[in-house]
């Protein structure tokens, strides 16, 4: 197909992308600003600046090595202090998250100011992304195309949500995508630049995020299509140039092979140089350390050819120890990991938990533009024969691949714990978006993007700068957002900054605070003194058993739906049952003096405090998710000035004073 006519002057598209692009880096890093520590950024940033400063990989092996180094770049000029010698036990134990904790806020460190630093340096991957967004929906639909897609792109909540955050994920983004656009583009013509191009864009795949090893089946259907749709593969290095036509399927098989045999190659040549081409992942001038966090044999699966395949690479040093122990992490982790969506608690995950996910978290433009394209599928599916249609899917193959495949892992996913895991899917929609706004597409459709840019940036603006608990007016809005989803879908522990402005202002003297959030945050370090409750992190905060009384009750969206507690959801009879047994334990070890009140679960003592102590939270909480909050910030943390009334009926009256308080809460929101 001849490559279609440009439409607008080069300097002029030139600088519209440049500015499009412009604007969506300001959007993104400007909105984190004030914002707090998220749930991993901790981990990553400690991770990656021990990477660089010790040449020891023990910390976070389960994200990308990749991302974790392009993140602490900044920090390598800063300096900031890391002294494994000063907490000994973190490097022992392989604890990153002690390590965060202390690198973060407790060596003297200026985390907002790392973190700024950080957070722009990571907008350029979602930078790149746009740009190769652009790129691509450019050469399949002119210039107007391409800058519908951008358009999309940039204003998008998701890209907004995640483009400047210290994680792996926008990183893994660009080069999942950019490494399936190189290999199509390699099986269409075999030279040294496009190759090139394909070995560097795979094996930066590889350590950016483990979840690009979807790379393989993409590949590989990438190829089976090459093989059977095409009517030749060029060859073509310097002078020579080669032609095999479609009846010589057994060559383009070979050379698909060979050329999937060198990506291998060269991928295991990246790994071993992003770990310092040692095997050994500890740097034996640090302090000893008896293991990784979790130990390997502790993460393998009971048996299959994944543990084989496991203990074989780890065996055999095939590939450097803290990678095979950061794949070995990846599977145990997403064997089962509590999430909760729409009132459904699990560990195990749900079949459509990223459909619904995608429905409830993506804009109304990004949803008309899925309606858009299917129905522009289903009427050129209609009109043109298979011949014709199979030569239109040729343009899009690849795509295609990506989505089609990607959307199958998520589908199986058992690790159902936010929307960003489908955050690959996001620019392939943008890229076949530009099929609406490309030349020729008629009136209609000319009208509908224009429409669809306008609402896009609508929406961008009216969440700003909250943009990661965006939810669609359909779903009922970012309010709504905590009865559908939660964890890093809308409460990451991204706002206690906010919440200490909050308490500053709205206070009174001397009342009490109690706060329950996810993250990773220092609530002490944000200024907020406050009795923790039940908190999903304790990072080695000693906590006392105490009575609750009246006060500002703070709870995140993610505590307050309660997913992680083996009491979340409904409160039952049954639960009753057991909560009441566990008090009446407890009062007659607290009458006979044998009651310790430390919370902690490496004693016995301390585990049956812990459960009793989850149990009350989750019988408050079931009070609180009926009564209307006195304040809310960023849609995700909850504020409830209660009475000393009201805490004895959710905590410690019988059940039918808890219904009765419901009820009244009930009527009253």
């Amino acid at each position: 197909m001849p490559p279609l006519p440009p439409r607008l002057p080069r300097p002029l598209l030139t600088g519209l992308a440049a500015t499009l692009l412009a604007l969506h880096a300001w959007l993104a890093v400007s909105a984190t600003i004030d914002l707090g520590v998220t749930g991993d950024e901790t981990v990553h940033l400690t991770g990656g600046y021990s990477y660089w400063r010790f040449d020891d990989y023990r910390m976070h092996p389960e994200n990308g090595n990749l991302p974790q180094r392009w993140a602490t770049l900044p920090l390598l000029v800063a300096r900031p202090r890391m002294d494994p010698r000063a907490w000994p036990n973190d490097w022992k134990y392989s604890d990153v998250w002690m390590a965060g904790q202390h690198f973060f806020f407790q060596s003297g460190n200026s985390i907002d100011y790392l973190l700024l630093c950080a957070r722009a340096t990571m907008v350029c991957w979602s930078i790149a992304t746009g740009l190769l967004v652009f790129l691509w929906a450019r050469s399949l639909w002119s210039d107007t195309g391409g800058i519908f897609a951008l358009v999309l792109y940039i204003f998008s909540p998701t890209t907004l949500a995640h483009g400047a955050l210290v994680t792996s994920d926008m990183c893994g983004t660009f080069w999942l995508l950019a490494a399936t656009g190189a290999w199509w583009r390699l099986t269409q013509r075999v030279d040294r630049c496009r190759l090139a191009i394909s070995l560097v864009t795979a094996s930066c795949a590889v350590v950016a995020k483990f979840s690009c090893v979807l790379l393989l089946p993409i590949a590989a259907a990438i190829g089976l299509w090459r093989c059977f749709q095409s009517r030749s593969i060029v060859v073509y290095f310097g002078r020579t140039r080669a032609t095999w036509q479609a009846d010589g399927i057994a060559f383009r098989l070979v050379l698909l092979v060979a050329n999937a045999a060198a990506h291998v190659l060269v991928a295991v040549a990246v790994i071993w140089m992003c770990f310092g081409f040692r095997y050994a992942a500890f740097n034996p001038n640090l302090p000893s350390a008896s293991d990784f966090f979790s130990s390997f044999d502790a993460m393998l699966p009971a048996n299959g050819s994944i543990r084989w395949l496991l203990v074989h690479v780890r065996a055999h040093r095939y590939l450097p120890e803290g990678f095979v122990q950061g794949i070995a992490y990846v599977f145990y982790g997403a064997r089962q990991r509590p999430a909760f969506v729409a009132g459904e608690y699990g560990s195990t995950g749900w079949w459509w938990f990223f459909t619904f996910a995608f429905l409830v978290k993506s804009s109304i433009a990004e949803l008309l533009t899925c309606a858009t394209l299917a129905v522009v599928a289903g009427i050129q599916s209609f009109r043109a024969g298979t011949p014709m249609l199979l030569r239109q899917m040729e343009r899009i193959a690849p795509l295609l691949c990506l989505g089609v495949i990607y959307t199958g892992f998520s589908i199986f996913s058992h690790l159902n714990i936010g929307q960003r895991h489908i955050l690959p899917l996001y620019p392939v929609l943008f890229i076949l978006a530009g099929a609406i706004a490309r030349p020729r597409a008629g009136r209609a459709r000319a009208a509908l993007a224009i429409l669809l840019v306008g609402i896009s940036a609508a929406e961008a603006y009216s969440t700003r700068p909250d943009y990661l608990s965006f939810f669609n007016q359909l779903a009922g809005g970012p309010k709504n957002g905590w009865r559908l989803l939660g964890d890093s879908s809308l409460d990451w522990g991204q706002n206690l900054p906010r919440l200490s402005a909050w308490l500053q202002e709205h206070r009174r003297i001397n009342e009490q605070v109690y706060l329950s959030y996810f993250g990773a945050d220092d609530p002490y370090y944000r200024g907020i003194h406050a009795i923790e409750l039940s908190p999903y992190f304790s990072f080695g905060r000693e906590r006392t058993w105490a009575p609750l009384s009246g006060g500002l009750y703070c709870l995140g969206a993610s505590m307050l739906q309660d997913a992680s507690s083996p009491y979340g959801g409904p409160w039952t009879r049954e639960r009753e049952a057991i909560y009441q047994r566990l008090r009446a334990r407890l009062r007659t070890e607290q009458t006979n003096g044998t009651n310790s009140p430390v919370i902690r679960v490496d004693t016995k003592a301390g585990l049956e405090l812990w459960n009793i102590d989850r149990a009350r939270f989750a019988r408050l909480c079931s009070y609180l998710r009926v009564r209307a909050p006195d304040g809310v910030i960023a849609n995700m943390i909850f504020i409830y000035r209660l009475t000393n009334r009201e805490v004895h009926d959710a905590i410690d009256g019988s059940l039918s004073d808890l219904a009765e308080a419901m009820e009244k809460a009930a009527q009253k929101r």
